[in-house]
């Protein structure tokens, strides 16, 4: 089993784009410094699908994971940003993960505007943007601690 703890490098994080209804989720690799979306988990009942983000942690073994913090534009905090601190906090006692907040301004409409480029966005395909934006969020993250 590798080695997890807090002195040990960073290869592989999993980052997330918290939404009430949905919470898009990508992979990013410090060696390449890329991220890549993965996959949108759907809420369950207002709540996170914690048995899937179980399932892409263990598959996916990251030594860390990203959570997007929404803010409004002058910075200061809104009601999403309190929401996305509580699935943080969350995710660190679940999993025993070290998680990082960064600052996701703008990112779901930076993942729609890279995907209009190439697909349709509508009600059917919203799940796209979610792991778009999730990628966008660990790409930020890679690109500050290259």
């Amino acid at each position: 089993m590798p080695d997890n703890s807090a002195d040990a490098p960073i290869s592989s994080v999993l980052g997330f784009d918290y939404g009430r209804k949905r919470i898009g989720l990508a992979t990013g690799q410090t060696i390449t410094g890329t991220a890549t979306p993965l996959i949108t988990l759907e809420q369950k009942d207002g709540n996170p699908d914690w048995p899937a983000i179980k399932k892409q942690i263990d598959e996916w073994r990251p030594q860390a994971l990203i959570v997007g913090m929404p803010y409004h534009t002058d910075g200061s905090e809104n009601k999403m940003t309190k929401a996305a601190r509580q699935f943080a906090h969350e995710l660190e006692k679940r999993f025993s993960l070290p998680v990082y907040e960064i600052n996701e301004a703008l990112s779901s409409q930076q993942a729609e505007a890279i995907l209009k480029e190439t697909i349709k966005i509508n009600q059917h395909n919203k799940q796209e943007v979610d792991k778009m934006a999730a990628a966008i969020i660990v790409q930020n993250w890679l690109d500050q601690n290259a």
